[in-house]
């Protein structure tokens, strides 16, 4: 699961999704659960829209936006049965989030070290994820948030290394996470196509697209 990346600035997310220049909240540039930070999903009236929202998905049924457990990352396998991700992942409210670099636990030493995952291209990421919309339905108050999808990485070379291993299952059923990066030529396909066709995109990054190392 990651729980820590860093964003890049407005004018290059601009730039890379072709998005038209916005006034947007301003975000940190290192975001953990719950803070403020920028996804790329359909604008209604075409195009690209930039939304900052928070990172950990309000779904729609919720009393409030502060939930009591965590909804920074989604098992892609789940998110059509989760009662928390699954109108979105129903309703196509898919999303991707630009990141420079994400982070991720390494426990072959015995002990946590982070270690960061960026591209080999010098490219930002685009992670795959969710968005919802919430109103709250007494003040009128409308906060988006986003969610970043993960899916099993036990047969890839890096990602399966990552994360503290669990004693009590054997070294190919581990269900270690990796976050899914859409590449440029299939945006369209993960923002707007079918859930099939999104479906389809939904695996780890390829091991020729990654520069990682200790941070």
């Amino acid at each position: 699961m990651c729980t820590r990346y860093i964003s890049p600035d407005q004018a290059e997310i601009e730039r890379l999704w072709h998005i038209g220049r916005h006034n947007q909240r301003q975000w940190a540039r290192d975001l953990f659960p719950r803070a403020l930070g920028p996804f790329i999903r359909p604008g209604q009236a075409g195009g690209l829209d930039l939304v900052v929202g928070t990172w950990g998905l309000v779904p729609s049924w919720s009393n409030t936006s502060v939930l009591k457990y965590a909804t920074c990352n989604c098992r892609s396998e789940e998110a059509g049965a989760k009662p928390t991700f699954r109108d979105a992942w129903r309703n196509g409210q898919r999303c991707i989030i630009p990141a420079l670099s994400f982070d991720e636990p390494c426990w072959e030493m015995g002990k946590n070290v982070w270690w960061r995952f960026r591209r080999l291209d010098g490219q930002p990421w685009g992670l795959a994820g969710l968005w919802n919309t919430w109103i709250d339905r007494a003040s009128g108050e409308v906060v988006e948030s986003y969610t970043m999808l993960t899916v099993n990485a036990d047969a890839h070379p890096l990602m399966s290394r990552m994360h503290k291993p669990d004693t009590k299952l054997p070294p190919d059923q581990q269900d270690k996470r990796s976050v899914v990066a859409i590449e440029q030529a299939d945006v369209e396909r993960w923002l707007q196509g079918k859930v099939v066709e999104a479906a389809g995109l939904l695996a780890p990054p390829a091991l020729a697209l990654i520069e990682a190392s200790p941070v």
